[in-house]
């Protein structure tokens, strides 16, 4: 699951470069199908916000290092 949205989050972030350029997937593909992207898209950072801790291993060992001051 998380090479789906890892990949689903990589598309909606250079949709949103090419939007800065007025070429994003919306201007080239039909709207209903476009909707099902974005809504994908979204629900794929949902679920990476809701998981990422647990799987990252930068986020697991910055959890284990003791804090330096």
């Amino acid at each position: 699951m998380h090479k789906i949205t890892f990949i689903l989050l990589s598309i909606g972030g250079l949709n949103w470069l090419l939007e800065a350029f007025d070429y994003g997937i919306g201007n080239y593909i039909p709207g209903w199908l476009a909707t099902l992207i974005y809504v994908l898209v979204g629900l794929s950072a949902i679920y990476e916000l809701a998981t990422h801790k647990h799987r990252c291993k930068e986020c697991m060992k910055s959890a284990t290092m003791p804090n330096n001051p």
